[in-house]
C-alpha cells in the first residue's frame, strides 16, 4: 500500500522570490540609513543649540560683569572725590584684569571742566603729574576748539600704556557729545555701540561710560543731575579677547561667531556693522561655507542700550563624533541583512507550511487505508506537537532573556542619562527640565511594561523549580482575581526537566484562567505531590461547573490543550464536573519514563503534605 507514496521535494528560492527579497532588503537598508542620518542631524542640532545657549548666557554675563566694574569705579570716585593716583592705581590692580576681566584694555576717569575753570584745572593737573614717569611736560586739555565745557581724561590705567591719553577731551566729537549728555541727564551707561580703534594696536574696541555725581546733592530731576555732575568713568575692552575666551571654553571646535549690530530696515537708517568675526579679521564675514552641511543660529545680545545679534555657525562634522560617520552605513547594512534574514525566515515558514499541507493530505490518504497507519501518524503528530511546543517555549525563554539583557540594560542606561539631564537643568533650563521629567516618567512606564512582557513570555520563577513556579502563579492569581486559593504540596522539592516543569506550569495557568473567566468560584484548591514514580497535580474549584458541551464548544481549545500537553508527557488527565458542583482537573505524569526527572526529598522534613495559605513562594 506504500507503492503510491510520493517523495517530498523541498523547493529552493525561485527567481521571483529572490527579486522580491532583494527589493525588500534594499528598501529596509535605505530606510535604516535615512533614519540614522536624521537621528544624527537631530542630535547635532540639539548639541549645537545647547552650546549656542551656553555661549549667549556666558557672553551676556561677561558684559554685565564689565558694567558692574564700571559702576564700582563710579562709586569709588563718588565716595572719594579727592582720590589720589596711587589709590586709583592700587584699586585697578586689585581688580586683576588679566585673570578676572581679560577683555578690558583700559579704565579711566574724565573730569567735567568749564571754560572758566580750565586754566586753574590745567595748572592743578600739571602739579599732580610732576615727577610721574612718562607724564607730559605740560598738561593741557586736548580739544578741537574753544567750547563752554570739556570732559578731560585725568585718570587712566594702565598708565604706562595709556599716558598719552591724559587730557583728551571726550566731548570733542559731536556724536560722542550727544551720547555723553544723554547719559549725564539719565544716569544710564553710555556705550559707543560701534567699533572704536585703539591707538596702541589694531583691535576692535568698545567703550562704556557712566556719569559720576556728587553724593551731597539731589539727583531727582535733570537739572539737579546736571548740577551734581562732575565727571564720568569709562572702560574700553577688546572684542577679540572678550569673545575668543568665550569660544575657547565651548565643547564644539571651530565654531564660527559673527557679532554685528542690528541694521535698520529703512534704507536711510543705520546699516548693519560687523563687530567681530572669529573666522578672520575684525569686521570681515566673507568666509565661504556650505549651507547644506552647516548648522547656524542667530541669537540677540543686549549691550546696554544697543541691540546686537550673534550668528553662530559650524560644520555638522565638527559636532559629530568619530564613529558617527560610519553609523549610517552600519545602519543600512544592518537593515539590509535583517530584512534579508526575515524574508528568508518567512519564505522558509511558507515553504514549511506548504510541505506540511502536502504531508497532511498524504497522511489522510494513508489513514483511510490502514488503522496501523493511523496510530503511527498520530504518534508522529504528537511528537511534532511536542517539538513545536518545545520550540515555542524555547523561543519564549530566549525572547524574554534577550529583552531582559539587551532592552532592559538599554532602558536603564537611558533612564540614567535622562535623570542626569533632569538634575542638570533644574534651575537654568526650566523648559528642558520639564521635558526631561516627562521623558523620565515615560521611561519608567516602559520599564514596567517590559517587565510585564517578560513575565508573560516566561516567568523567571520557572528557573527556580516547579514548586516555586506553582506558588508564584497561585499568589499572582489571588492578587489579580481576589479568589481564595490554597496550595497543598509535598514536603520535598520536585526537580523536573525544564520541558516537563514548563508543561505542568502551563496546565496550571490554563486551568486558573478558565476558573477566573467562567467558573464564578469563591475558592480554589491545588494539590501537588509525588506518588512513588508519578507526580500528581489536582486543581479543584467550587464554581458553577462545566456544561455538557464545553469540550465540543467551537473555538474553545483550553481543555484540549491541557489534554494534549499531558499526552505529550505520557501522562493522564481527568476532568470531572457537573453543573453547580465545581470542576476538578487531575493530572498525573510518570517520572520513570523521563530519565532527567528526579524527586529530591527534604532530609529534615516528613513526607506528609503540608498546607500553605496566604502568600506562598512569591518571587519578585
Amino acid at each position: 500500500m506504500f507503492r503510491h507514496h510520493r517523495r517530498f521535494h523541498v523547493p529552493g528560492f525561485r527567481l521571483p522570490a529572490l527579486v522580491v527579497g532583494l527589493c525588500i532588503s534594499i528598501a529596509g537598508g535605505m530606510l535604516c540609513y535615512v533614519v540614522a542620518i536624521n537621528r544624527l542631524d537631530a542630535d547635532a542640532q540639539e548639541t549645537f543649540t545647547n552650546t549656542v545657549g551656553s555661549v549667549q548666557f556666558t557672553l551676556t554675563g561677561r558684559i554685565k560683569s564689565y558694567a558692574d566694574v564700571l559702576r564700582s569705579t563710579a562709586s569709588l570716585f563718588q565716595a572719594q572725590p579727592a582720590l589720589t593716583r596711587e589709590q586709583f592705581h592700587r584699586y585697578v590692580q586689585g581688580l586683576d584684569f588679566q585673570k578676572q576681566f581679560p577683555g578690558i584694555e583700559s579704565i579711566n576717569f574724565a573730569h567735567f571742566v568749564k571754560e572758566a575753570e580750565r586754566p586753574a584745572f590745567e595748572k592743578m593737573m600739571q602739579a599732580q603729574l610732576a615727577g610721574l614717569p612718562g607724564a607730559p611736560q605740560r598738561f593741557e586739555i586736548k580739544q578741537g576748539g574753544s567750547r563752554p565745557d570739556y570732559l578731560a581724561v585725568t585718570y587712566i590705567e594702565p598708565h604706562t600704556v595709556w599716558m598719552q591719553r591724559l587730557g583728551a577731551d571726550l566731548q570733542a566729537r559731536e556724536s560722542v557729545l550727544a551720547t555723553l549728555n544723554r547719559s549725564r541727564d539719565t544716569g544710564d551707561v553710555a556705550t559707543s555701540g560701534t567699533p572704536l580703534p585703539f591707538s596702541r594696536k589694531v583691535i576692535t574696541g568698545i567703550g562704556m561710560r557712566l556719569p559720576v555725581y556728587r553724593v551731597d546733592m539731589p539727583l531727582d530731576t535733570v537739572e539737579q543731575r546736571r548740577a551734581a555732575y562732575f565727571g564720568s568713568v569709562g572702560i574700553g575692552f577688546s572684542m577679540e579677547r572678550l569673545l575668543q575666551g568665550v569660544l575657547e571654553s565651548q565643547p564644539i571646535p571651530n565654531m564660527r561667531l559673527v557679532l554685528s549690530t542690528v541694521g535698520s530696515h529703512d534704507p536711510a537708517g543705520p546699516k548693519q556693522v560687523v563687530l567681530y568675526d572669529s573666522a578672520g579679521q575684525k569686521g570681515r564675514s566673507d568666509k565661504k561655507t556650505d549651507p547644506d552641511n552647516e548648522l547656524s543660529m542667530t541669537v540677540p545680545i543686549q549691550f546696554s542700550n544697543h541691540a546686537w545679534q550673534a550668528r553662530f555657525s559650524v560644520d555638522k562634522g565638527a559636532v559629530r563624533s568619530v564613529g558617527d560617520d560610519w553609523l549610517p552605513m552600519l545602519a543600512m547594512a544592518t537593515g539590509f541583512f535583517s530584512c534579508a534574514l526575515l524574508f528568508s525566515i518567512y519564505h522558509t515558514l511558507a515553504s514549511s507550511r506548504r510541505r506540511a499541507l502536502e504531508m497532511a493530505r498524504e497522511m489522510t490518504q494513508e489513514l483511510r487505508a490502514s488503522e496501523a497507519k493511523l496510530k503511527h501518524s498520530n504518534e508522529t503528530l504528537r511528537r511534532l506537537a511536542a517539538h513545536a511546543e518545545n520550540i515555542k517555549e524555547s523561543e519564549r525563554k530566549r525572547i524574554a532573556r534577550e529583552i531582559h539583557d539587551d532592552l532592559g540594560q538599554n532602558l536603564l542606561a537611558l533612564r540614567i542619562e535622562a535623570e542626569m539631564l533632569r538634575l542638570r537643568t533644574g534651575e537654568r533650563h526650566p523648559h528642558l527640565h520639564e521635558r526631561a521629567c516627562r521623558t523620565l516618567a515615560q521611561i519608567d512606564t516602559t520599564i514596567k511594561s517590559v517587565r510585564q512582557i517578560i513575565n508573560d513570555l516566561r516567568p523567571h520563577v520557572l528557573d527556580l523549580g516547579l514548586n516555586a513556579a506553582v506558588a508564584w502563579q497561585i499568589t499572582d492569581f489571588r492578587r489579580r482575581t481576589g479568589i481564595a486559593c490554597e496550595l497543598f504540596e509535598h514536603e520535598g522539592e520536585i526537580a523536573l526537566s525544564d520541558g516537563c516543569a514548563t508543561a505542568l506550569f502551563r496546565i496550571l495557568q490554563e486551568s486558573l484562567t478558565n476558573i477566573s473567566r467562567h467558573a464564578h468560584a469563591s475558592s480554589v484548591e491545588i494539590h501537588l505531590e509525588v506518588q512513588r514514580d508519578k507526580i500528581a497535580m489536582t486543581i479543584s474549584d467550587d464554581g458553577v461547573g462545566l456544561p455538557a458541551t464545553a469540550e465540543r464548544k467551537p473555538g474553545s481549545f483550553g481543555l484540549i490543550g491541557i489534554e494534549e500537553r499531558v499526552k505529550i508527557l505520557g501522562g493522564t488527565v481527568s476532568i470531572t464536573s457537573s453543573p453547580g458542583t465545581g470542576t476538578t482537573v487531575a493530572v498525573t505524569v510518570p517520572l520513570l519514563e523521563h530519565g532527567d526527572m528526579v524527586y529530591v526529598p527534604r532530609s529534615d522534613a516528613p513526607r506528609p503534605s503540608r498546607r500553605q495559605e496566604g502568600k506562598v513562594g512569591i518571587l519578585t
